[in-house]
């Protein structure tokens, strides 16, 4: 089976977003992802929307805006079915979304004091990571979990040099 996406162009569009923040230009890749969000609506392609809002999260300019980004992409997620992620690329799974959308909501949480709330999501986090494959994506989810744990239990509100916006 060919593993390369099957050609979608606002995945494209997103993509390409994502790839230019990633190069220097964050608030040119906010704005194109920002309007691409408003051609989707808050109720268009659940695919679109979850993967949009998730990398729109990491580019925000406060935790507030990032932890309302990080939302919308974890609600979009519900929407979502295997049958739809598996269109775009056949070895995407809905269950495998989750460990990240949880572990950015407990990371955001966390920059807040929201210590309750954080700790809800990096339980639920580590437990869907488990699940994971021993792959490149499975090991950076786990790294995750483990870098927001530490910073957690250290008291840290600090941004962690793993964060996209940092590490990208």
């Amino acid at each position: 089976m060919d593993d390369q996406p099957t050609p979608d162009p606002t995945m494209t569009r997103i993509i390409e977003a994502v790839q230019l923040g990633h190069s220097g230009s964050p608030g040119q890749a906010r704005e194109l992802l920002t309007a691409l969000w408003d051609e989707i609506g808050p109720t268009g392609d659940a695919l679109h929307r979850c993967t949009l809002a998730h990398h729109l999260a990491d580019l925000q300019d406060t935790t507030e805006a990032e932890l309302r980004w990080d939302e919308r992409a974890l609600a979009a997620v519900t929407d979502l079915t295997d049958d739809r992620a598996q269109q775009y690329h056949h070895a995407l799974q809905v269950q495998g979304f989750l460990p990240s959308l949880h572990l950015n909501l407990a990371d955001v949480h966390r920059r807040l004091r929201n210590t309750t709330v954080a700790g809800a999501h990096l339980a639920t986090a580590r437990s869907l990571a488990e699940q994971l494959p021993a792959d490149q994506y499975g090991d950076l989810v786990r790294a995750g979990v483990q870098h927001v744990e530490q910073a957690l239990a250290a008291g840290s509100t600090a941004r962690l040099d793993s964060h996209p916006s940092v590490a990208g």
